[in-house]
């Protein structure tokens, strides 16, 4: 499998990190023999038909802060199988994902993503595109980090009508509400706390503001429940205005609030809710948790790692083997 890998920020280098050190493993394990064979940064692009040593990019990326000097390239003129798309979330137009997802579908090839924007704006495009040309689109890396939240409805719960879908799906405001309750520390001292640990970004407003989450629920909606909603149709409230006084509350009646993205009928909305301290979505720390309300096999809830750069490594690397193994069936 040719590889052209967009996007060589933290998690683009732990995909290649990766696929270089259980290259053998994969191959025995799965018969899946990735080749990176193009990788492409903000500002640089390195390119070879016979592939590239993924540990020779690393160590340039960490020395000249490049991956080549070569020209770019169109997607037209290279040979490749499939795209693995970790550019960043653009809320506002999507690109360059959206374009770089699209010319590749268009093109016949496979696409793997962790981009939740092209999703959130373009849903109904991408999956006409892909069938048109049939092409795969997989996207489990952009819910959820490691936990197979898509796969899992598409998969293990093939046959059922999915009738909810309702969790936790940002790490960073699950551990802002888990350490103001634990600490009894204001809201701010704790994100300033957060941003310390490298676990709130410099600007956490995508974050705290619920915007990931609506993002993460309308991708579900989409892909799961066959709607056609974009992030306006998503009503959402953030933590901002959370306070150790109403988190105190809370703790009186033995409930612990939490930042709540939810799904039920045609309703999309993303807010904090009181739920009970033993209830499965009450999961602490950096931790995410969705819970898939089915008509057969009743209600599924997973708990997982929402985010880092191994764990949304893990579920691109999942729907490349996954890829692999619909092709060779084919």
């Amino acid at each position: 499998m040719k590889i052209a890998l967009l996007g060589f920020g933290t998690v683009g280098q732990k995909v290649a990190k990766i696929l270089e050190s259980r290259k053998n493993f994969y191959e025995n394990k799965y018969g899946f023999s990735p080749e990176i064979v193009l990788v492409e940064d903000s500002n640089s692009q390195g390119y070879h038909t016979n592939g590239l040593n993924p540990k020779k990019l690393l160590e340039r990326k960490e020395e000249k802060g490049d991956v080549g000097s070569g020209r770019k390239l169109d997607l037209n003129d290279v040979e490749f199988d499939v795209l693995v798309e970790c550019t960043p979330t653009n809320l506002e137009d999507g690109e360059p994902g959206l374009s770089n997802i699209l010319q590749s579908l268009e093109l016949g090839r496979d696409v793997v993503t962790s981009n939740k924007g092209p999703l959130a704006i373009a849903w109904e495009e991408l999956k006409q595109t892909s069938s048109k040309n049939d092409s795969i689109l997989r996207y489990e890396a952009t819910v959820g980090g490691a936990m197979p939240t898509i796969n899992l409805a598409k998969d293990s719960l093939a046959g059922n009508k999915i009738k909810q879908i309702r969790g936790i799906l940002n790490g960073t405001c699950n551990y802002i509400l888990s350490r103001m309750r634990g600490g009894g520390l204001p809201y701010d001292h704790v994100l300033s706390e957060a941003q310390d640990l490298g676990i709130a970004e410099a600007d956490p407003s995508y974050d705290v503001e619920g915007i990931d989450t609506a993002l993460k629920i309308v991708i579900l909606a989409n892909s799961l429940l066959d709607f056609n909603v974009k992030y306006s149709d998503v009503d959402v409230t953030g933590i901002t205005g959370i306070t150790s006084e109403a988190l105190d509350l809370a703790n009186e009646e033995n409930r612990v609030i939490k930042l709540i993205g939810k799904v039920n009928g045609d309703k999309l909305e993303v807010g904090p809710k009181m739920i009970p301290k033993n209830h499965p979505l009450a999961v602490k720390g950096t931790l995410n948790v969705a819970s898939l309300k089915t008509d057969l096999a009743g209600e599924i809830t997973i708990t997982g790692k929402g985010a880092g750069a191994s764990e949304t490594a893990s579920s691109i690397i999942s729907d490349l083997i996954s890829i692999n193994r619909v092709r060779n069936f084919r």
